[in-house]
């Protein structure tokens, strides 16, 4: 469970990634809800990456 959340901001940061890759594969680059949400899965991936990561230590 530990490792689960250890790598939590990473599977966020990669869900996005794949949000906007297949946005980029269909076409659909002009949904502004879509490509927003995929940015907030990042960024919300750094954060909680660089936060759970200080306060859990091996």
């Amino acid at each position: 469970m530990k490792s689960l959340l250890k790598n939590l901001g990473v599977i966020l940061v990669i869900i996005g990634a794949v949000i906007l890759i297949a946005c980029f594969a269909t076409g659909n680059v002009n949904n502004n809800t879509v490509l927003g949400s995929s940015l907030f899965l990042v960024i919300l991936g750094l954060i909680s990456y660089i936060v759970i990561n200080k306060r859990i230590t091996d």
